[in-house]
């Protein structure tokens, strides 16, 4: 092994990374920064373009299908519970499907029976009867735990769609294992590290429970290890040892994410931070003439295509949710390492480059880290494919790095962590419009009538008063974020119990940090109706019941999105209100509480759920994405808008993540490419300086959407960003569609 490790690491400088396991140290001591042009980058080499025609083929396929090709009936989900399967196995030169074909989907039961069922049930399969009768004889579920343990209170919230997306029947997801790991190390090093953990002395400073607790869990690690080296052999590699090339430094760290992605179905299995990571590798095997070029940028345009055809069982009602079939393998790229150097490398160039040799994709969900101090090349770049392909988001490194260090990584959209140090325990979203409604409402909701909160005052004036609005939006609040806490803590207490992910967090330190994720919908419709109570004359409309179904509003009132700080502090102080009573409470594992205004596509679910509102918006009528202004009111300009975003803070309440689509005409950015990639450079330079978080970036027409809405036939590989992730935009339904069209697209600066 000692002989091995040699060769393995012959090259590469000493460091910590040597006597411990410590993947950033590799990195901080032998990347090699590139501030060069992209003028060194290969087109599709013979043998991918070969792999992507058929992989084509089948996606073509899929849609054909309805969204679903094939799914395996008679086998579960797990590590190691599937023969080797294969695209075109003399053209791939990086392996490894999550099933024995490419695009057939798992069942995975360890979430819930009725959502797997339902699931097969929509796409017309049923499970293997044997399969049945043995799991739901032996097994208990998440989902059965979860229930079994709700209170009424979070059943009323949760059926009014107060809180929505909860992961209660389905796999939680925002777990980034440090795939890494296995590259550097391999897995017998990673095992032999985990041994020392269970025998170690820092297990009894925890209480009986949680001791014990890691005890068990350790050794599911050990063992979910251990699948993931017979897996591997399955394809006829030997991972128990460290990588010695470029080609075993991609197929390792692969391995364990498809481990992760065999194990569970997690609401987003992001892929973590690896192009500077493996570019060590590409750069050594490029001195040592043992790779070109042409070969570097096939191993990623495989390593990539095998990125893209991870796919997941999913229930209607969760794609109603989470829009467009996504599984957000978020890949993070680029960022600085200080202040003075950036972690760009050649290889964050071939990332970027898989959006032209294998077409736009909306996976994996390709996120720039974007700082200032980034070498100009580089961000140029970025903005040139972002103009072509749409496909890029991008988050504010200078924003998240003071609080993460540099080796950080992004989870589903937003979310930040420490690789390998920090998990998530994902909440979902509590929805603050409809929230607002039961503070004017007496805690009933308006569209079902039923009492959901207790002990609330019901709102009898003709005309609302901000003060006394507020002080009640104030008190529902605080019992929202009561609510909240508790299922996400009985969620997370369930998931660990019954569907553990193992094999992903074998790749964490034993000793990780874990950070609760609350989110939040309805964002900016709140604020405006907040306004509108404040700065005009909010009448509202009730029902025999004396429920308000609908407002009157006279006046004018300033709203989000235009650089407005009468709105804008609004903004701010509900926000750091709400994330503080969802701080004050104790979370599950010790957990740190973390919030996102982030909806996903679920702004229009939500929408559909929540009665008309005070700022105008009427009943049924979808919300804004994100942290965005709702449609068509921020009339500023591009630049007022992204500044009202970027008040929001970050550090001190939404850690988890401020997500912002933007939209914007081509004519806008610029009379021919070298203008609009030179102003889109400089908007995302004066965006970010600010201390902004998050943005998508879209370059298009209204009248393009429409086209493809309507001839969806002549835009195959249309990808369009929505709400911190991509889509193909046909994979989205018509409701969703519209949405979209409807947002601000932007024709100035």
């Amino acid at each position: 092994m000692e002989e091995t490790k040699i060769n393995a690491w012959e090259g590469f400088k000493d460091g910590e990374w040597q006597n411990e396991i410590n993947v950033s140290s590799f990195i901080d001591r032998n990347f090699t920064e590139y501030t060069g042009d992209d003028s060194f980058l290969s087109e599709i080499s013979e043998k991918t373009n070969k792999v992507w025609s058929k992989c084509e083929e089948l996606l073509d396929e899929e849609v054909k299908k309805g969204g679903c090709l094939d799914v395996e009936t008679n086998i579960l989900s797990g590590i190691n519970a599937f023969a080797p399967g294969y695209i075109d196995k003399d053209n791939e030169v990086i392996v490894g499907l999550q099933t024995d074909a490419p695009l057939k989907r798992i069942v995975n039961m360890y979430g819930g029976v009725k959502v797997a069922l339902k699931a097969l049930e929509s796409h017309g399969y049923k499970l293997n009867d044997e399969v049945y009768k043995h799991f739901i004889t032996y097994r208990k579920t998440h989902n059965d735990g979860v229930f079994d343990a709700y209170t009424p209170i979070i059943r009323r919230a949760r059926s009014n769609g107060l809180l929505t997306g909860l992961p209660d029947g389905y796999g939680r997801g925002r777990i980034i294992g440090d795939y890494r790991r296995i590259a550097l190390y391999g897995i017998d090093r990673l095992i032999e590290e985990k041994q020392k953990d269970l025998s170690g002395d820092f297990l009894d400073e925890f209480d009986i429970d949680e001791s014990v607790r890691l005890r068990e869990e350790i050794n599911e690690q050990i063992r979910a290890l251990g699948e993931i080296k017979k897996m591997a052999a399955g394809y006829g590699f030997d991972i128990s040892r460290p990588a010695e090339n470029a080609k075993e430094a991609i197929q390792w760290a692969y391995f364990g994410y498809l481990a992760g992605a065999k194990e569970n179905n997690g609401a987003a299995t992001s892929m973590g931070r690896d192009a500077t990571f493996f570019d060590i590798y590409i750069e050594r095997d490029l001195k040592n003439g043992t790779l070109t070029e042409e070969e570097a940028q096939e191993l990623v345009d495989q390593f990539v295509i095998k990125l893209r055809l991870i796919r997941h069982l999913r229930t209607p009602d969760y794609d109603e949710l989470f829009a467009g079939d996504p599984t957000w393998v978020t890949e993070s790229i680029a960022g600085m390492i200080n202040e003075s150097r950036s972690l760009v490398t050649k290889s964050s160039f071939r990332f970027l480059h898989t959006l032209i040799n294998l077409k736009p994709s909306a996976e994996p969900n390709l996120t720039v880290l974007w700082s200032k101090g980034l070498p100009e090349n580089f961000k140029k770049f970025a903005a040139k494919i972002s103009i072509l392909t749409d496909s890029i988001q991008y988050e504010g490194d200078d924003t998240m790095r003071p609080l993460y260090g540099h080796d950080y990584a992004i989870a589903c959209c937003v979310s930040s962590m420490k690789q390998g140090k920090q998990m998530q325990f994902f909440g979902a979203r509590c929805n603050l419009a409809k929230s607002l409604l039961y503070a004017i409402n007496g805690g009933v909701d308006e569209k079902s009538g039923k009492l959901v909160l207790d002990g609330v005052e019901h709102n009898d004036e003709e005309v609302l008063s901000y003060g006394r609005v507020r002080a009640e939006y104030s008190r529902i609040l605080e019992k929202i974020a009561k609510v909240y806490v508790d299922a996400n803590n009985i969620i997370h207490y369930m998931h660990d119990k019954y569907a553990y992910e193992a094999s992903q967090m074998a790749l964490h330190d034993t000793n990780v940090e874990r950070l609760m994720a609350f989110g939040v919908a309805g964002f900016s419709s709140a604020v405006d109706s907040l306004s509108a109570i404040r700065y005009a004359k909010v009448k509202p409309i009730r029902n025999e019941q004396g429920i308000a179904v609908d407002f009157e509003v006279e006046g004018e009132f300033p709203k989000y999105g235009n650089d407005d700080n009468r709105v804008d502090d609004i903004a701010k102080e509900l926000i750091q209100e709400f994330y503080d009573y969802l701080a004050s409470h104790k979370l599950y594992r010790n957990a740190k509480a973390t919030l996102s205004i982030l909806t996903i596509t679920s702004n229009v679910m939500y929408g559909q759920k929540t009665g008309a509102t005070p700022d105008g918006r009427k009943s049924g009528e979808a919300f804004a994405p994100g942290a965005n202004p709702m449609h068509g009111r921020d009339c500023s300009g591009a630049l007022a808008s992204l500044n009202s975003v970027a008040k929001i803070p970050f550090a001190n309440c939404c850690q988890d993540g401020i997500s912002n689509t933007f939209s914007i005409v081509p004519s806008a950015l610029g009379n021919n490419e070298e203008e609009q990639v030179n102003n889109l450079v400089t908007i995302l330079d004066g965006y970010f300086v600010q201390g902004a978080q998050h943005i998508n970036v879209n370059v298009f027409d209204r009248a393009l959407l429409i086209d493809a809405m309507n001839n969806p036939w002549k835009y195959p590989n249309l990808t369009i960003r929505v709400s911190g992730y991509a889509v193909n935009f046909n994979k989205l339904d018509r409701a969703h569609q519209e949405e979209v069209i409807a947002r601000t697209f932007h024709e100035k600066r």
